[in-house]
């Protein structure tokens, strides 16, 4: 399985969105919460502004 290589890396908080190319090499936009005991991740999106909106919107509650 290949290894995803990150780039165009931003933090809103708790979260960092990232870009990468998906299997079929086209890119998709991530957004993931690096708090401790959260795990939320919101998906592969087509565009940058719905992964960073994934981002502001999420509202961190580990557990």
């Amino acid at each position: 399985m290949p290894r995803y290589r990150f780039w165009n890396r931003t933090r809103t908080g708790q979260v960092e969105v990232a870009t990468h190319l998906t299997r079929n090499g086209t890119e998709a936009h991530v957004a993931v919460c690096t708090a401790p005991g959260c795990n939320w991740s919101s998906g592969e999106h087509t565009t940058r502004a719905a992964a960073e909106l994934a981002a502001d919107t999420h509202r961190c509650n580990p557990r």
